[in-house]
């Protein structure tokens, strides 16, 4: 059941970062800023490492 009173999150607007994936090296998209340092993964890379 959907809490009414509840303000709905819009991500149609959010705003994407090009970067490239840590692991496979493709370009890819991310929301939110990469920060120096940190590894940064595709959608991909990302989904293979999660089931770890």
């Amino acid at each position: 059941m959907r809490e009414f009173n509840r303000p709905r999150r819009d991500f149609s607007e959010r705003e994407m970062h090009k970067t490239t994936c840590s692991e496979c090296g493709k370009e890819c998209e991310v929301p939110f800023k990469p920060a120096e340092g940190k590894p940064v993964y595709c959608r991909d890379c990302y989904s293979k490492r999660r089931k770890y």
